[in-house]
């Protein structure tokens, strides 16, 4: 994770690779966040990168999708998914490492999903930060009724045989981690061989309530060789303002 905030908002991990005139590889390899022009890690991912690096696909065959993200914001989660599920190419997703949260939704934009066996599916409702009064609060709960409608659909496309609804908001309640073989018992993805591949670490990953005590180890692992310099007061001021803007945004 960067010590700063990246000013930059252009991603250089967002990158088409491997491109011929028939394909293309596209990584997700971070954080989802809504499009601003500040990013605190390179690695975070904007609505505003997956469409430039679909823009330069456009008219390709297929289209393989690598993720390995903890989630993030909602919104951005979801426009990510219908911008990759409108792209005509032919896809396929394959869960490098950790698919969490809104990381989870995503790759069933694609045509096949593949995930190895040590690597990880979670799935949860979604959740807020909120305040007001109970006509505010009720509003809020009502919203996320309707978002968690949004993911079920997404997920309900993708069951396996015999799943049922019910079956799958329960999992949801229950906030649940699934590895590659388990995630195979409920979704119709594919196992394969084990990869090394690191899970995405993340301040999300300490929020969630089960989260796997090896990849909360791995974060902070991570985060312990950071230093964090001091901001000027301009930084301060917009660091306090992002801050609050994020209270008034549904995060996954």
């Amino acid at each position: 994770m960067s010590a700063t905030p990246i000013k930059n908002k252009n991603n250089n991990l967002m990158t088409v690779k491997n491109l011929t005139s028939t394909s293309a590889d596209l990584y997700i390899y971070g954080e989802i966040i809504d499009n601003t022009d500040w990013k605190w890690d390179e690695a975070d991912v904007m609505p505003e990168d997956v469409l430039n690096a679909l823009n330069q696909v456009e008219g390709l065959d297929e289209l393989n999708i690598y993720i390995n993200s903890p989630g993030g914001s909602v919104f951005a989660g979801l426009a990510i998914y219908n911008m990759l599920k409108r792209n005509k190419a032919y896809k396929r997703a394959y869960i490098d490492g950790l698919g969490a949260s809104m990381a989870s939704v995503i790759p069933f934009a694609a045509n096949e999903v593949y995930i190895p066996n040590n690597a990880f599916l979670m799935i949860h409702n979604p959740w807020t930060l909120a305040m007001g009064n109970a006509t505010d609060l009720r509003k809020v709960a009502d919203d996320l009724d309707d978002i968690s409608s949004g993911m079920i659909n997404a997920y309900k496309e993708n069951l396996r045989e015999g799943v049922t609804e019910e079956q799958l908001k329960q999992m949801m309640e229950d906030e649940t981690w699934l590895n590659g073989e388990e995630a195979a018992k409920y979704f119709n993805v594919e196992v394969i061989e084990t990869k090394n591949i690191a899970a995405c670490a993340s301040d999300l990953l300490n929020r969630y309530d089960k989260t796997p005590q090896k990849l909360v180890a791995q974060s902070k692992e991570d985060q312990s060789a950071l230093v964090i310099p001091e901001m000027s007061e301009d930084e301060k001021q917009k660091f306090k303002m992002e801050w609050q803007n994020e209270l008034d945004l549904l995060e996954l």
